[in-house]
């Protein structure tokens, strides 16, 4: 292999860039995923039974993500983030604190996605250019779920 390509054949510096956008979103997914681990805890109302389960389907969801990211970037020869501090810093998804309205959280978790979709589709393009198929596969699959989880969340609210 050529002294400009990494351990699995693709260019250095694109995977330079990849990895620091698979950092930002793994940085917002972090912050995606304890926003759902939080409206599953503090949930209330006439909904508790069916948005608890939602949201925990939610944050496992995300916490599959988040290793299947981080093990991306790793992948790709570059270490993933892994502390709150760079998280914060990093991630554009704000903590959602004292969260118990269904609806509020439903309107969140919209906005986490309003966040994460412009960043997958961004590393769809870039993995694209670069033949990245592995990190192009991840994106297209996250793409097109949070899609549909777009439409039912946002049929929720009616």
């Amino acid at each position: 292999m050529g002294s400009n390509l990494n351990q699995i054949g693709l260019d250095k510096k694109a995977s330079s860039s990849l990895s620091d956008k698979l950092n930002e979103l793994l940085a917002n997914y972090q912050q995606f995923y304890m926003n759902a681990r939080g409206f599953h805890w503090n949930i209330k109302g006439d909904k508790f039974f069916e948005l608890h389960l939602k949201f925990e389907e939610l944050y496992n969801d995300s916490l599959v993500k988040i290793d299947e990211i981080a093990e991306r970037i790793l992948t790709l020869g570059f270490t993933p983030l892994h502390t709150y501090a760079d998280y914060s810093k990093i991630s554009k998804i704000k903590a959602a604190k004292n969260v118990s309205s269904g609806n509020e959280a439903i309107k969140e978790i919209l906005n986490g996605y309003e966040v994460l979709l412009p960043l997958e589709r961004e590393l769809l393009e870039m993995s694209g250019d670069s033949n990245d198929e592995g990190t192009n596969a991840l994106m297209s699959d996250y793409i097109r779920e949070q899609e549909k989880l777009i439409w039912m969340y946002s049929a929720y609210l009616g």
